[in-house]
């Protein structure tokens, strides 16, 4: 059996930043970003990341020692799509040393690890699997077009009543979208406006 910390997982880069959207908005945070995802968002802003065989694979041991060494008390993995791998061995190793592990996800792959966190971020290209719904602590739904308040609303009615709730601009189009969430939230409070903010300041 392979020891956790020598176990495999490819990463296209690994920082420490602020939180740019939803919930922990302007929360210090370490982001350890996977490589591989099959979503196919067109207006995706990392699609380098699509691909694992183009970033190195790293140790869980190598992935959290950099880590240890910071300031930072939360940890999320993201990607890519970062459930694409079992994240049990990644999320053990960082709650053993103190930190509190925020997963952000589509939701098209099985929950592994044991996070304290799930950002669901669900995407009309590839539809999230019911438990991921089910496990949501916070629905972060990208509006591209008017028509996606309605698939937002679909998911709001199957997460967690707890969950919070977050319409987030596509980037490229805040510009005319931002002012349509504003007023979608105004008419339905449940909802926040997510923006992201480390686009804005310049930061990771």
């Amino acid at each position: 059996m392979i020891p956790v910390k020598s176990q495999l997982l490819p990463v296209m880069e690994s920082f420490y930043t602020i939180q740019g959207e939803g919930y922990h908005q302007g929360t210090a945070a370490w982001f350890i970003r996977l490589a591989g995802c099959d979503v196919g968002c067109v207006w995706c802003d990392v699609k380098d990341s699509w691909d694992a065989k183009n970033h190195p694979l790293k140790t869980i041991e190598n992935i959290t020692a950099e880590i240890k060494d910071s300031p930072a008390r939360i940890v999320v993995i993201t990607g890519g799509e970062p459930l694409m791998h079992n994240l049990d061995g990644l999320s053990a190793v960082l709650k053993a040393s103190g930190f509190a592990v925020h997963i952000e996800t589509s939701g098209t792959y099985p929950l592994s690890g044991d996070p304290d966190w799930v950002c669901l971020s669900p995407k009309k290209f590839k539809a999230p699997l019911p438990e991921l719904v089910n496990s949501a602590s916070e629905l972060k739904t990208v509006i591209f077009h008017p028509s996606d308040f309605a698939w937002a609303e679909k998911y709001a009615a199957l997460v967690p009543e707890k969950c919070r709730l977050y319409l987030q601009p596509e980037w490229d189009k805040s510009d005319k979208i931002t002012p349509l969430i504003v007023e979608y939230v105004k008419k339905y409070p449940k909802w926040g406006l997510s923006v992201q903010i480390h686009k804005y300041i310049h930061v990771p």
